[in-house]
């Protein structure tokens, strides 16, 4: 079964700029307690969907970044 991407270059930038940041304020400190886990947990989920360019959040709603 062949995994098709759904993810277009910006898309994914923004997605591990946004991993980064999320995981930068847990690290730091800045953010903490659940919410700090959460955006931990969201940062790891951004920074994973973004390398392997599929989004399963985009699949029933057919939506597709990557362009033609």
């Amino acid at each position: 079964m062949k995994l098709t991407t759904n993810m277009g270059q910006t898309d994914r930038i923004v997605r591990i700029v946004v991993a980064l940041v999320f995981v930068g304020l847990y690290v730091t400190n800045t953010v903490s307690g659940v919410l700090g886990v959460i955006l931990l947990v969201l940062g790891l989920v951004f920074a994973l969907t973004s390398v392997v360019s599929f989004c399963p959040l985009y699949v029933p709603f057919k939506i597709s970044t990557k362009g033609k």
